[in-house]
């Protein structure tokens, strides 16, 4: 086992490659400020269940998460939720997706993004993701989205028409690169691209809407110094990415989906706004496909997470997309996911059966005290995922090996065993046993409810010494009780 001074120098001497779309290479992360990571991450529009697709990006930025938690940065972690602006088909005209929702299930589009931010946030404890540093709305950031897009106008890359304001792309490319993340050229673009009835108010097809103006029958609006309306959906990140992290942050994750437009109308408003992009490592996760197509709610052949969960495990499917690349395909099948509930299974097996095993003198089996090393070096070079993977059960090939007494094990081989089975796969790969878990999350409110019994019995006697040396004692052990007129809530 590492001692605290060695683990701290293992930590400074990694290098992490992060494969950086818009250079198209493995690049070296240096962050903006050293020892910190600003990471904004696009999350999810929410007008329907959380399905598959969901779960790709969540586990995978969970993981980088964690990672660099793990190599000693302090990271800040935000991922919006879109409730405001997202048009169907991701288009300047047609319903806002949330709105449309709304009226099919007569509800307020604020009970729809609710309820389904809700779900969303279910699923992904279950996946056992950890929440983002910061969860901003879209809704919750009108005015600063205001103000971008007064920025925007102000540099003379935007116009307003009719009450709509619309990014000009043709006046941005002229001074930078539209296109440069995404690999695409304006001029070949235009080149072939027809001249369509129902552009409305747009100069140019590829023109996009910083502001919209809204109709009548609109039901999300908001007052604006150009019309009562709403924001296009690609400013949101731009404003809420730039208010959480500066105008400079590390890494902007999302799906490869997000590329074009999305991702491509948010660097050229960076840009515009700021002179610079913003972003350092601009980071994209491929799609899960069924059969080969892309998994989503648009083309009706996503699977819900709710429905997946009555026939897999939630660490199964977090297992099943560890064992792909992030930005390798993946696809889905009931075979696939089955195969990952018998590799999860050997991999939580062997991390119960390296405690008892026993361990003694200093000799040192390097095919054991290098697996650690191996596992970090694969997550340090584009957070390879399935090569630490098979890392992993190289090293419960050797827990079972010392288990039938076949090869032996010294001190520092069991340390190595312990950092991997007892740190990097729970808490950087996410990987736990979900009956453990759940029995020790029941034995623990078990005996928080005993020790607030005691509590209230002695508050009953007018014992206010023993009340409050509880409450303390909690405190001290990281638990706060509040007292309220329903009873005693806590939480760690």
């Amino acid at each position: 086992m590492l001692s605290l001074p060695d683990k701290i120098r293992f930590v400074m001497a990694r290098t992490v490659y992060i494969y950086n779309t818009l250079t198209r290479r493995k690049e070296e992360f240096k962050p903006v400020h050293p020892g910190m990571v600003g990471l904004y991450v696009c999350g999810p529009t929410v007008y329907g269940d959380p399905h598959l697709g969901h779960a790709r990006p969540a586990v995978t930025y969970d993981v980088l998460v964690r990672f660099f938690r793990y190599l000693g940065y302090k990271v800040r972690y935000v991922r919006n939720i879109t409730d405001v602006g997202h048009l169907e088909h991701d288009a300047d005209e047609g319903d806002d997706k949330i709105a449309k929702k709304a009226r099919l299930e007569s509800l307020e589009p604020m009970e729809v993004a609710q309820a389904y931010t809700i779900a969303y946030h279910d699923a992904m404890r279950r996946l056992n993701t950890l929440p983002p540093s910061i969860e901003p709305r879209a809704s919750g950031h009108i005015i600063e989205q205001i103000e971008l897009v007064k920025k925007i106008l102000d540099a003379g890359f935007a116009y307003e028409s009719n009450g709509s304001v619309y990014f000009d792309v043709q006046a941005y490319d002229k001074k930078y690169h539209y296109g440069v993340l995404s690999g695409r050229n304006i001029d070949e673009m235009m080149a072939n691209t027809r001249t369509l009835d129902g552009t409305g108010d747009k100069r140019s097809p590829y023109d996009f809407a910083l502001w919209k103006k809204a109709s009548p029958q609109h039901i999300m609006k908001w007052p604006s110094p150009w019309s009562e309306g709403f924001p296009g959906w690609h400013l949101e990140c731009s404003a809420m990415s730039e208010k959480y992290l500066g105008d400079e942050f590390d890494i902007h994750g999302g799906g490869m989906d997000l590329q074009f437009p999305h991702h491509e109308c948010e660097l050229a408003q960076n840009t515009a706004s700021r002179g610079k992009g913003g972003v350092r490592y601009w980071m994209h996760n491929n799609l899960l496909t069924v059969n080969g197509q892309k998994m989503g709610k648009s083309l009706g052949n996503f699977t819900t997470l709710a429905d997946l969960y009555k026939v897999f495990s939630p660490m199964t499917i977090r297992f099943f997309i560890l064992q792909a690349h992030y930005r390798g395909t993946l696809d889905f099948s009931n075979e696939a996911l089955s195969a990952a509930e018998k590799g999860l299974r050997r991999v939580l097996q062997a991390a119960k059966d390296y405690k008892a095993l026993p361990h003694c003198g200093d000799a040192v089996n390097p095919d054991v005290v290098n697996l650690t090393e191996e596992v970090v070096g694969a997550l340090c070079d584009d957070l390879n995922t399935p090569v630490a993977l098979a890392k992993v059960f190289d090293a419960v090939r050797i827990v079972n090996q010392a288990k039938d007494g076949s090869i032996k094990l010294s001190d520092k081989d069991y340390g190595a065993l312990s950092e991997l089975f007892g740190k990097i796969v729970p808490d950087v790969m996410g990987l736990v046993d979900e009956v453990s878990a759940s029995s020790e999350e029941k034995t623990l409110e078990g005996l928080m409810d005993m020790i607030l019994e005691v509590r209230r019995e002695a508050k009953a006697r007018k014992d206010f010494a023993t009340s409050d040396n509880i409450r303390d004692r909690l405190k001290g052990l990281g638990v706060t009780i509040k007292d309220t007129k329903d009873g005693t809530e806590w939480s760690m």
